[in-house]
Formats: structure tokens, C-alpha cells, sequence
């Protein structure tokens, strides 16, 4: 039972009536119309009532029927079973991420609500549920300001994987040399399936993570220390244009070892403006030249404008050895023409997965927490 057992039955008030009016069971069942036994089952306590005769009780006693509903509910509830303390807990954590799509997805097991949260506390890498971020108390949650759950989420989920990945020493030099031979992948969006390898051979650890709704993210570096920058991608957009732009972006900031003390999550990135943190446009830069180098593409678009022809984007690929999508991609964003030769902007995800470590996409990575 719970705590406000002390809640009458209605049956008492209605006692305590008859004997005000010098009634008995059977003067009431009389004016109600109804067998007495049914009036006795009420007035023990044996029977609530239903609300049919809270409008009957009302009219014998010339009072508002709502007094017998609430008399009829404030009872059941103080006799009502407590109920599972697990679903108060659920709905804390569910309330914070997105708990169910979480076990959707194979990051957690669906199980009572005690190991739920000793395996939430585990993916985010704590010893306690309560010092999850945005958890309510929890000690980090300004860690991450800036980020939102399912965002940060599909960052643990991407370091899990990552930690599972064996590679060689980060070498900033050999990504730099890798540099070139990633250009070379720009023509064909088959060669995008050399990107794992290249990555490997510095010491990069790169994951493709599918996006959590809602969250909108593209990519992320992240550090598992000093010494093992990671690279996630979630393939939100799945274009071409968007696949090298987000890799080399986050290429960028591992070479300046952006997000060793604060994580670098970059989401939304094909609707950036306003004020852009400084490691962000330093980042963007070197995206846009790899892509295209940005004196060339600033000669095509002054020579070309306000008319491009899709002989003169395919002429300018051809000459700067560059798939057509990905001079395209970098045409919308200097001329904010979006609505220019969409069809070059192919999928690729079909190409990236190949010989990627993957989570998603109808497949889960075996992760032990």
C-alpha cells in the first residue's frame, strides 16, 4: 500500500449521512432504484463507486457528484499498489538520452533497470551513473555544454570502437605525407575505400558511427591520449562533397591536436555562420583547398560567373583531377547556388563502408562495456 492508507472509503461518508438523515441501506436503496445488497457492498467497503453512481449519490444526497468521484479516487489511489521504483530511474535517465535507441541500436542491453545503469555509467566511461553529463547532479555535465546528449553519446560510442582498433604510433609527418595520396582518391568515389588504410598507417584510428536522430553531426576528433587521435564520421550527408570536406576538416584538427583537453564535435556543418571559433575556420580552410585549392576555384567562379555551364564544371574537374561533385560541392558553398548541378553530387556511403570500421547501418560493432 502506499503512504496515504489513512484515505477513507467512500462508504464511510455515506454511513455517516444516513445516520444524519435517519436513513437506513434500505430508505437509500429504495430512492436509488437498486437492491439493497448493492448499497451494503458500498457502504462496507467492498465495492467502489462506479461513476454512473457518483451521479446517483449525488442527486439522494443533493450534492455534487464530484464529491463521491474524488472521495472514489483519493481512496484508490492511497490503496494503490506502490509501483516499480525502476520506472522513476528509467524515465530519469531516458529523460537525458535517448536510452531506447541506445538499445535500438546494440550499445546497450535491454535489461532490468539496476544494470541499465551500471552499463550507462560504463559507456560514458564513469564509475557512477550519477557523474554521467547531463545527469541531474552530475559533477561533468559543464564538461559538455555545448554538445548535446545524443551527440555526446555517439562520441563515446565512437571511442569505444576506437579503443578496440589496434594501429601503429600517431605520426604527424606520415599524415602529412598521406596528404597527396588522399588527393589522388578525389577522382573516383571508389578509391574513397582507401581512406581506413591511409588513416591506419599514421596512427589514426577512423570510425564511421551512423548519426542518433536528431543529433545532425558530421564528424569528430577526439584523443584516447596524448598519443591516439581518432577521426569519427557519421556520414549524415551522404554525398561526396560532404564525405571529403568533413575528412579533411577533421584531419586538420588532429594535425593541430585540437580536442586533447575539450573534444572538437562538428555538426551541422553544411549551415555554418554567425561567429566561427578560430580552430574552426583554420580547419574549414584547409577542407576547401583540399577540395579544390581555393585560388583556382576563386578563377573559375570570377571567370565564369553569373553563368556556369556544366561543360565548364566538368572541363574545371577534369583539370584539377577532382571528381565533378566535389567542385560542385565547393561551387554552393563560395556562390550559395545550391540549386546547381545536384545530380554530381552522388551518394557514397556504399564506398566508404567498405573495409571501414563500421556501427550502423543494420550492423552493430562488438563492443564489451
Amino acid at each position: 500500500m502506499a503512504g496515504n492508507d489513512w484515505a477513507p472509503h467512500p462508504g464511510e461518508f455515506i454511513r455517516e449521512e444516513l445516520a444524519a438523515r435517519g436513513w437506513n441501506q434500505r430508505d437509500l436503496a429504495f430512492i436509488l432504484g437498486c437492491p439493497e445488497q448493492a448499497v451494503n457492498m458500498i457502504i462496507s467497503g467492498k465495492r467502489g463507486i462506479s461513476p454512473e453512481m457518483t451521479k446517483a449519490f449525488g442527486d439522494a444526497f443533493d450534492v455534487s457528484a464530484e464529491l463521491f468521484s474524488n472521495l472514489q479516487r483519493a481512496y484508490d489511489l492511497a490503496h494503490a499498489t506502490a509501483p516499480n521504483p525502476g520506472i522513476a530511474k528509467r524515465a530519469r535517465i531516458q529523460s537525458k538520452y535517448p536510452i531506447r535507441e541506445m538499445i535500438k541500436r546494440g550499445w546497450l542491453e535491454e535489461t532490468d533497470v539496476t544494470l541499465l545503469e551500471i552499463q550507462v555509467a560504463k559507456f560514458f566511461e564513469v564509475d557512477d551513473i550519477n557523474n554521467v553529463p547531463y545527469i541531474e547532479h552530475a559533477a561533468k555535465k559543464t564538461d559538455y555544454a555545448d554538445i548535446l546528449p545524443e551527440q555526446l553519446a555517439w562520441l563515446y560510442r565512437v571511442r569505444q570502437i576506437a579503443k578496440s582498433i589496434t594501429v601503429p604510433k600517431y605520426s604527424e609527418k606520415a599524415l602529412q605525407d598521406a596528404i597527396p595520396r588522399l588527393k589522388q582518391c578525389l577522382v573516383d568515389p571508389e578509391e574513397i575505400r582507401q581512406v581506413p588504410r591511409l588513416l591506419a598507417e599514421c596512427g589514426i584510428r577512423f570510425v564511421l558511427v551512423e548519426v542518433l536522430p536528431s543529433s545532425k553531426i558530421d564528424g569528430v576528433c577526439s584523443w584516447l591520449d596524448e598519443y591516439s587521435p581518432i577521426i569519427g564520421m557519421s556520414l549524415r550527408l551522404d554525398r561526396i562533397d560532404n564525405f571529403w570536406f568533413v575528412l579533411r576538416h577533421e584531419i586538420e584538427h588532429v594535425l593541430r591536436r585540437h580536442g586533447r583537453k575539450n573534444v572538437v564535435i562538428d555538426a551541422d556543418m553544411d549551415k555554418q555562420d554567425g561567429a566561427i571559433p578560430e580552430e574552426e575556420q583554420l580547419a574549414n580552410v584547409a577542407a576547401s583547398d583540399f577540395c579544390v585549392p581555393r585560388e583556382d576555384m576563386d578563377s573559375f567562379i570570377v571567370r565564369k560567373t553569373p553563368f556556369f555551364s556544366e561543360k565548364d564544371v566538368l572541363g574545371f574537374s577534369t583539370l584539377m583531377q577532382r571528381h565533378p561533385g566535389v567542385v560542385v560541392g565547393q561551387l554552393h558553398a563560395r556562390t550559395k547556388k545550391y540549386e546547381l548541378f545536384r545530380k554530381f553530387l552522388i551518394k557514397i556511403r556504399s564506398f566508404a563502408l567498405r573495409g571501414a570500421t563500421i556501427d550502423g547501418w543494420g550492423q552493430v560493432f562488438p563492443v564489451t562495456l
